[in-house]
This record gives structure tokens, C-alpha cells and sequence, in this order.
């Protein structure tokens, strides 16, 4: 992998320091703590974590466990963000969620690209995604299949859609 323009085979934690950001589908949150010490354990601050998601605010004593997916989701995604990562890795944002939470959520990717993140999204809803990207790739049985500008891309979403709706299935 290459981080900063390096070569890096550093365990995932020296990334972590080194300002690379993972956020996965399945949230990584500690259920049995409470939104608050979730942000606590993160390496940004609570105030920057709530600054991008001030939704938490009232939600800061209840346990991640009890939240929705999509308060889960932006618990995790804040937690990431209120770091200020350079180099933000994010998995299907938007997996089970409603879409006007997807909206947040990609809205809040965006602007940590604004202050100068390098962003790699992975994500199911391409007409939303192409909405907040500089550039985008489809990947088709692990080669790049489609790519270009965001523009581009909407330009062409049929292509996209027989691209990924039409690859082969071993069974």
C-alpha cells in the first residue's frame, strides 16, 4: 500500500497514526459504551466529532447500542472525521440506512475532501455518490471497468449500471 506517496507495510495502527482512516460497513463501535466515550476513544476531539454531527448532541449518555444505524453510522463516521485524517477509507456508508441519512453522511465525506483529505468511497448508490465525487472507478471482477470524472460518470450511468449488473455469477 501506498500512504503519503511511501510504501508502507506498517501494522494498521502506525496508519492509523500517520493519518490513514478506516471506516467500515459494520461500523466498529463499542455497543456497551455509551456515544460519548465512543468519541472519547476516537483521536479527534467530542467538540469536532459533534461539530460535523450535531445530531449526537442528545444522544451523548445513550449506550451505541441502542441507536439506529444510521446515528451508529454517524457516530463512527464522526468519531473518524473529528481526527482530521488525510487519508479517509470508507465501506458502504450507506448499508441498511435511509437515504436521507445516506445524504448526510456523504455530505460530511465531502467536506473532509474540502479541507484536503484524499477520500476512497466504496459505495452502492452511485447516483449519490457521483453527486459529491471528484472522480469515480467501477470495478468489475477486480479491474477497473469504467472511470473518470464524476461529470463523466453521470454522463454515462447506463454503462455503469450494465457494467456492474451484467458480470458473470459462478454459482
Amino acid at each position: 500500500m501506498l500512504l503519503h506517496g511511501e510504501v508502507t507495510t506498517a501494522p494498521m495502527h502506525r496508519r492509523v497514526q500517520q493519518g490513514l482512516a478506516l471506516i467500515t460497513d459494520d461500523r466498529a463501535l463499542f455497543s456497551g459504551l455509551s456515544a460519548l466515550d465512543n468519541l472519547r476513544l476516537g483521536r479527534g476531539t467530542v467538540d469536532a466529532a459533534l461539530a460535523a454531527f450535531p445530531e449526537l448532541q442528545p444522544l451523548l449518555k445513550t449506550s451505541a447500542g441502542l441507536l439506529s444505524g444510521g446515528e451508529q453510522q454517524m457516530l463512527s463516521l464522526g468519531r473518524v472525521l473529528a481526527a482530521e485524517p488525510s487519508v479517509v477509507l470508507a465501506d458502504e456508508l450507506s448499508l441498511g440506512l435511509a437515504p436521507k441519512i445516506v445524504t448526510r453522511l456523504l455530505a460530511a465525506v465531502r467536506a473532509s475532501a474540502d479541507r484536503g483529505a484524499a477520500v476512497l468511497l466504496v459505495e452502492q448508490h452511485v447516483r449519490l455518490v457521483l453527486g459529491i465525487a471528484d472522480r469515480g472507478y467501477v470495478l468489475r471482477q477486480g479491474s477497473v471497468a469504467l472511470s473518470g470524472t464524476a461529470q463523466e460518470l453521470r454522463a454515462n450511468l447506463k454503462e455503469i449500471e450494465r457494467s456492474y449488473l451484467s458480470a458473470p455469477v459462478d454459482v
